[in-house]
């Protein structure tokens, strides 16, 4: 699907449910690929089957990767407050045509996955001053603190 063809897709979606902004269904590919990507999944067929718990990690890395400090103000802005509204998207996407899915996945799936304040917020609280950060897997912890671009 070229990216013309996808921002059309998501353009009908958001105007029969405009829970979240445009935006983040292409934060959403893009965390796709990335976590395609990270888990070495192939471009194409039954093998690159993401799964929730997967895709859920792939996000949370990636959104803090792109965002950093801002991570939670973004995502928020775009109508994402949980997990819950990760499996939304996704599966406005599947209904779309965007996404396939298994016979297994369910939307129940993205339910709990993780607290997003915890994820995207307390890893760069003022009293996190002297720790590290809880930043992406694979990533060098950086400290938090003034002058932090966090990126």
């Amino acid at each position: 699907m070229t990216d013309n063809q996808f921002n059309d897709t998501v353009l009908q979606i958001f105007a029969n449910d405009s829970r979240f902004a445009p935006e983040a269904y292409g934060f959403l590919r893009e965390a796709l690929d990335f976590t395609a990507r990270q888990l070495d999944k192939p471009e194409n067929g039954p093998k690159r089957h993401i799964s929730a718990r997967e895709l859920m990690e792939g996000v949370r890395v990636y959104a803090l990767r792109e965002f950093g400090p801002m991570t939670l103000t973004v995502l928020n802005t775009w109508g994402l407050h949980g997990t819950e509204d990760i499996g939304a998207i996704v599966f406005n996407l599947v209904e779309a045509g965007v996404l396939g899915k298994n016979a297994d996945d369910s939307i129940e799936d993205f339910r709990d996955g993780f607290d997003f304040i915890s994820a995207f917020d307390t890893p760069f609280c003022a009293d996190a001053e002297n720790s590290t950060a809880a930043g992406p897997a694979g990533s060098t912890p950086r400290k938090t603190g003034k002058g932090s671009a966090g990126r």
